[in-house]
């Protein structure tokens, strides 16, 4: 999906090896949700100081270091680059946002930053041309952008993400910006809500330290709530499915959907469970329909559960029953042909009326390859 003109909004970037940096510059309202994870890195620490008032007037973003389990010198690294970016933008430094992506523990290197900000600054625009070098920037092991956009509701969305994926809250990097009408406050009830699909994606199981989703608001024109809601978490849904489809040396996308659950929680950690599944996911990338996987993920995922699950593959042509109530239909060969593409296991507990969804993607020797030489 293409993204559309940023209307307020004022972008660039550049890539160096594996260092990158971007820059945007705005002025609205903002909100954010950020990493679970206990270990926060310190751009995490910080943005999220930055945006308490729900206002500001830039973003800053490094790829190549995270600036994670960095202790107090990465704190003061991350506060430098906001005063860095609030010197080109004008404004004070803790009307910057900030994130980072890529290695822990290693100290970051300020000073490239320092160099190179105010040559990204000199080219910034609002063109899909600038979006595309900003998201291009903030890229790591990502092969291509994460991009989406709603004209209904005027949000252009980047992202950036492909392992170390499995959200709380969060996933990755995610800028979402719109010319929509809307204060702090609310911005963040909006985003709470419509972040869901980045909360139902599964890479590989690991919750980043980095993790950050940031929504701007630039005020410009007003859009209809539960319309812009609406939109917002179709964008999100759309980044989720790209950032899977690239993880790490995937080869297909998977989704989960679970009913007939006896909670809703029961739906979203049975979803998860089968979504995350080792298992599962290399008999996706093996095209082995080993339904078994599936039924032991389902039994210590923690929902309720008895014998009687219906299990079934199912893409845009046809729908292929293994497991019908408890009952074996030994449909293997044909659940095979699907296993082909991209797919949907169709999962019913037989125990109530919740449902909820989980989207993931296979593993391959790929992955292993890419994360056995991360640092090096």
């Amino acid at each position: 999906m293409e993204i559309t003109d940023l209307d307020g909004v004022f972008c660039n970037g550049i890539k160096e090896g594996k260092l990158g940096l971007g820059l945007v510059k705005f002025n609205g309202s903002i909100a954010g949700v950020f990493t679970g994870n206990r270990i926060k890195a310190a751009p995490v620490i910080v943005c999220q100081e930055n945006i308490r008032k729900g206002y500001a007037k830039g973003l800053i973003v490094n790829s190549g270091n995270a600036n994670a389990f960095t202790g107090e010198q990465g704190l003061e690294d991350a506060k430098e680059m906001c005063k860095i970016a609030g010197q080109l933008f004008g404004c004070r430094s803790d009307e910057v946002a900030i994130a980072s992506t890529g290695v822990i523990g290693r100290k970051l290197d300020v000073e490239w930053i320092r160099k190179k900000a105010p040559e990204v600054y000199r080219d910034l625009g609002n063109s899909v041309e600038h979006a595309e070098r900003f998201a291009k920037a903030i890229r790591t092991t990502d092969k291509f952008i994460k991009k989406a956009y709603s004209k209904t509701a005027k949000i252009s969305a980047l992202a950036k993400g492909a392992g170390m994926i499995s959200p709380n809250l969060a996933t990755m990097l995610c800028f979402v910006f719109t010319s929509a009408k809307f204060e702090g406050g609310e911005l963040y009830e909006i985003l709470k809500r419509a972040v869901k699909p980045l909360n139902r994606l599964t890479v590989d199981g690991d919750t980043s330290t980095n993790d950050t989703v940031l929504l701007i608001a630039t005020g410009r024109e007003r859009v209809n709530r539960d319309v812009f809601e609406e939109e917002l978490e179709r964008v999100f849904y759309n980044i989720a499915k790209q950032i899977a489809k690239d993880g790490e040396g995937a080869t297909k996308v998977f989704e989960v959907f679970v009913r007939g659950a006896m909670s809703e929680r029961s739906a979203e950690i049975a979803a998860k469970a089968v979504a995350n599944s080792l298992l599962v996911k290399t008999a996706v990338f093996g095209c082995d329909p080993n339904w078994g996987r599936i039924i032991a993920s389902l039994g210590y995922s923690g929902a309720e559960v008895d014998e009687k699950i219906t299990v079934a593959f199912e893409n845009e042509e046809r729908t292929v029953v293994l497991v019908d109530r408890g009952k074996i239909l030994e449909n293997e060969d044909k659940a095979r042909e699907i296993m082909k593409g991209d797919f949907r296991i169709i999962v019913d507990l037989h125990k109530g009326s919740f449902e909820d969804y989980a989207i993931g993607c296979d593993l391959s020797y790929e992955y292993v390859k890419i994360n056995s030489e991360y640092t090096t």
